[in-house]
């Protein structure tokens, strides 16, 4: 059976992997005022934080429509015979029940949506992770049952420089966010049951960066193998930093670095910084 390896661009997989690992990548949108861009496609990360710092108001964002998976999955009925689409969490976005409502309006090849409970590389890592099994010639449900393994194993933790964007987005609560910003914490982030909480709360960024290194370095005290991403939004030399560093603390894990693009970046805003990880 052939199967196609879907994602959204909130994976944030670089365009070479993609192509490489055959992965299709269906785009959210990001909209300043009336004007609509399709991340990864009309609108570069970089280009996204120029314009949101010249913007009179915060961007927003959108899902991908259900007519254009419709069109995605009608398009590989005609190599493939089925899809896993992997989608950020299901509780921020409603592109994943886009993906459910998709699957049951197409003929000729069997749509697996599959919520990641995360975004990001964390997402990327499976989206990647399936497509090398899909190459490999593995059924859709052994690469299910993968895709379970990683998300049991996933760990992100993040942290924003200002919480106005995930209050406005509504991914955070309007008092967690104002308590926040009264303090002048850094709060750790994290992912429980699909929704951003907050983790612990710690004053400052150096604090919160050492918080989650000691909490990568646990899982790496186990001798398990690991790979772990540090995704950034506009802070590539920092994020390069902590690379260098997490690599000399910690040289079995296999560490890359990532990116927060326009989308998710609209709710975190520029200076985010999170760190991923999981079993190889």
């Amino acid at each position: 059976m052939r199967t196609a390896i879907v994602t959204d661009s909130t994976a944030y997989i670089p365009k070479e992997v993609r192509e490489k690992y055959s992965i299709y990548m269906i785009p959210l949108n990001v909209i300043f005022g009336k004007e609509e861009y399709r991340e990864e496609i009309d609108i570069t990360a970089e280009a996204f934080f120029e314009k949101m710092r010249m913007a009179d108001e915060l961007p927003t964002s959108s899902q991908p429509s259900i007519g254009q998976f419709v069109e995605l999955f009608e398009q590989l009925a005609k190599d493939y015979d089925a899809v896993i689409s992997i989608h950020l969490s299901k509780k921020i976005s409603g592109t994943y029940q886009g993906a459910v409502t998709a699957s049951g309006m197409v003929e000729g090849i069997k749509v697996y949506p599959y919520n990641s409970g995360w975004s990001c590389m964390a997402q990327g890592f499976y989206a990647i992770d399936a497509a090398k099994m899909a190459l490999a010639g593995k059924e859709p449900e052994d690469i299910l049952a993968r895709l379970d393994e990683l998300k049991a194993s996933t760990k992100a933790y993040f942290m924003v420089d200002d919480l106005t964007h995930l209050q406005r987005g509504g991914r955070l609560s309007g008092s967690q966010a104002v308590i926040g910003s009264l303090l002048k914490i850094k709060p750790l982030l994290t992912f429980v049951d699909d929704e951003i909480v907050p983790f612990e709360k710690i004053r400052t960024q150096k604090k919160a960066l050492n918080r989650i290194f000691d909490l990568l370095g646990e899982d790496a005290a186990k001798g398990l193998p690991l790979k772990s991403s540090i995704i950034h939004a506009n802070r590539e030399e920092q994020a390069l930093e902590i690379k260098d560093e997490l690599e000399k603390r910690f040289p079995t894990v296999d560490f890359s670095i990532s990116y927060f693009g326009p989308v998710i970046a609209t709710h975190l805003g520029e200076g985010a910084i999170g760190i991923a990880w999981m079993l190889k």
